[in-house]
């Protein structure tokens, strides 16, 4: 009778997938850019002016800034939702520092969703659902299925813990500046911290996620259940 090789072992080892081309979100982070640059640029520019100009300036280049983003994203086709909640995230924003007379209220909603999102983050790790495998499982196709999986559930676990850092480091820079009252900075830094945050953030967590996985394991596209593991070649019998 002819030798049957078990067919994990002449299954080639899967290829390392970017977190980065899996996710996507450089264009959405660097929208997200865009409009507390317009602020500083508006504010900065009605500092020398009397009473309230310099708010009104910025919170107004700041939703034209957004307004110009959804116009061209609804022109290329992209999804409405998508860009009607960025849009009215700005609005909102700059109602609220109107409301106020505080430039630095414009701010308020990303300081509160930073926090949000980092309890949020962090729960899931702790009640085993990390947001990173619903998000992951959601786009290669495996839904919740890496949950029977220990190793993939282990791996998204210690990744997602990069995306609450994320969130922390924000934190860190924008409550001391939102309490010293310094819109300027805090503009700048919601700028900066942005793009540059969110690249780094799906560069390490990726590297994270896919070292914590063993290279025998077939990767994030094919959960394994526990009991599953490859059977070594030696330990196929000889003849069947």
């Amino acid at each position: 009778m002819s030798q049957r090789p078990a067919d994990d072992a002449l299954r080639p080892t899967p290829p390392r997938e970017s977190l980065a081309d899996l996710l996507g979100g450089s264009r959405a982070a660097i929208e997200a850019s865009i409009p507390p640059a317009a602020f500083l640029v508006g504010w900065l520019s009605g500092t020398a002016l009397p009473g309230s100009f310099a708010l009104w300036l910025g919170c107004g280049a700041a939703v034209l800034a957004s307004l110009a983003i959804a116009v061209v994203g609804v022109a290329q086709g992209r999804r409405p939702r998508a860009v009607v909640i960025g849009l009215l995230a700005v609005v909102v924003a700059a109602l609220i520092a109107a409301y106020t007379g505080e430039a630095r209220d414009f701010f308020l909603i990303r300081l509160l969703t930073n926090a949000a999102s980092a309890l949020a983050w962090a729960g899931s790790i702790v009640v085993r659902w990390p947001f990173l495998g619903l998000i992951l499982g959601a786009v290669v196709g495996t839904r919740t299925r890496w949950r029977g999986d220990p190793v993939l559930l282990r791996a998204y676990q210690r990744a997602s813990w990069i995306w609450v850092l994320q969130y922390v480091v924000r934190l860190a820079v924008f409550v001391p500046l939102f309490v010293l009252d310094l819109p300027g900075a805090l503009a700048f830094f919601q700028a900066a911290l942005t793009y540059p945050l969110v690249a780094a953030c799906l560069v390490v967590s990726g590297i994270v996620l896919f070292r914590s996985i063993p290279h025998d394991h077939p990767g994030i596209r094919h959960p394994r259940a526990p009991g599953a593991a490859s059977t070594p070649a030696s330990d196929t019998p000889a003849g069947a």
